[in-house]
């Protein structure tokens, strides 16, 4: 389906978006206050520099499928979706700057006001979790007097272009997102890039805002961990490319969507102490590593967290339901969970744990060490009736998935507090609140 869309902000994601859109056969026309970039686009240029842009922009005003203006109201009154590329700044606190969204909001209002046809308003400035349903949304409403959101389409998607590969980018997205507010604007955005691959992913507004940021400050993160290990390496006389191609080969747990669901703080016999001996190594050197030595301090921030959550339940008796650091196994050591009962011991509740996988009697070596340092009187915790323990618990406390707590959490009294630190499988009923979720 071809549409007539007005492209607001001519600077490097409007100008992509434009040309591109009015290569798949779309009637763009690019709206900027900047008379130097619409004459540019007028006359077949690119007002930006970025590989092929120049040849899409030349092709498609030659083609009639491309043109630019200042007018913001006659390009609405032309159009049936406005595409938001304005600019936001960032601000001397890091805040943004959102002048400029909100004075494009207000100018497709204005050219909405005397127009009876359907529109739609697609945000595509990046902005941060709640700005179109708030901000843009108001604006609109203000200066068009119809309800953005009912009476006006309206829906956020986010851009994936990186300065270089722009065009390839948009032409083969690793996912399209569009997050509006009904399934129709949803369709009728997503329709724009019928035919391009990766997924087609539609959500709420505030989802689709957040993930943009997600995206790049986890792209942030990846250069910073690749440096970090990298001046490691180099130090250490080790070739560091060869230690991360070695690394990328694996794409089930680094390169992967593994340990990238939000739940807990980890533990157990490797993770922990093996980061400990890394900074420690990279202190002994002189090297400062401030991703590297923080991931610890930030794992112990949500042990705190989770600790503080219990606690503001007000209720004495705390049952947990898995005590060992992850699902499967008895390995207790530094499991976050001892830590959070140990805690919670201390500050006069009554805990109890159930555990199948943790027999006193059966725990050994360093394993068993471990639990009875930290928890001397582990022996009167533990209990082996889970269902007695859940009919005597005030607050329950949900470490892992294990499909038997599913019973008879789903029998639990509406008088009980059941809290989960692990997500259990989407298609799982759950009852009451996730600690990260």
């Amino acid at each position: 389906m071809r549409t007539s869309i007005a492209v607001f902000g001519l600077g490097y994601v409007g100008t992509v978006s434009a040309a591109c859109l009015a290569e798949r056969g779309h009637t763009v026309v690019g709206v900027d206050q900047s008379a130097t970039k619409v004459q540019f686009v007028q006359s077949g240029r690119s007002p930006i520099i970025e590989p092929h842009v120049n040849d899409l922009v030349a092709r498609n005003v030659r083609a009639g499928r491309l043109s630019a203006t200042m007018d913001a109201e006659h390009a609405v009154k032309q159009s049936d979706l406005s595409l938001v590329c304005v600019g936001t700044p960032s601000q001397a606190n890091g805040s943004l700057s959102l002048s400029a969204v909100e004075a494009v909001a207000g100018q497709i209002g204005n050219g909405l006001r005397d127009k009876n046809h359907p529109h739609t308003v697609v945000v595509r400035s990046t902005v941060l979790p709640g700005t179109t349903r708030s901000i843009v949304a108001r604006q609109l409403s203000e200066a068009s007097g119809r309800c953005a959101g009912r009476e006006v389409g309206l829906a956020f998607n986010p851009e994936f272009l990186r300065e270089g590969s722009a065009v390839a980018d948009f032409n083969q997205p690793s996912k399209t997102v569009v997050g509006a507010f009904d399934e129709e604007t949803g369709a009728r955005v997503l329709s724009l890039y019928e035919g391009l691959s990766g997924p087609k992913i539609t959500t709420d507004l505030e989802t689709a805002e957040f993930v943009k940021y997600v995206d790049n400050a986890w792209h942030g993160l990846k250069v910073t961990f690749g440096n970090e290990i990298g001046l490691l390496a180099k130090t250490l006389g080790i070739d560091s490319h060869s230690v991360m191609d070695i690394f990328c080969q694996d794409t089930r747990l680094n390169i992967s969507g593994a340990y990238l669901r939000p739940g807990f703080a980890f533990g157990g016999s490797c993770l922990p102490k093996d980061l400990r001996a890394l900074t420690y190594f990279a202190r002994k050197l002189d090297l400062n590593l401030p991703v590297l030595n923080h991931i610890a301090e930030s794992n112990r921030s949500l042990i705190e967290l989770g600790t503080q959550w219990i606690l503001s339940q007000e209720r004495k008796k705390v049952l947990f339901l898995g005590i060992s650091f992850k699902a499967g196994t008895d390995d207790v050591r530094e499991s976050p969970f001892v830590e959070v009962a140990e805690r919670l011991i201390g500050k006069g509740r009554d805990v109890r744990i159930f555990d199948p996988n943790v027999r006193l009697g059966q725990v050994t070596g360093t394993n068993r060490e471990f639990l009875l340092t930290r928890l001397p009187h582990i022996a009167q915790l533990l209990v082996s009736d889970i269902s007695n323990a859940v009919d005597w618990a005030d607050v329950i406390v949900v470490t892992t998935n294990d499909p038997a707590y599913r019973t008879v959490l789903h029998d639990a009294r509406n008088d009980q507090v059941v809290l989960h630190f692990a997500r259990p499988d989407r298609n799982v009923e759950i009852r009451r609140e996730g600690f990260l979720w």
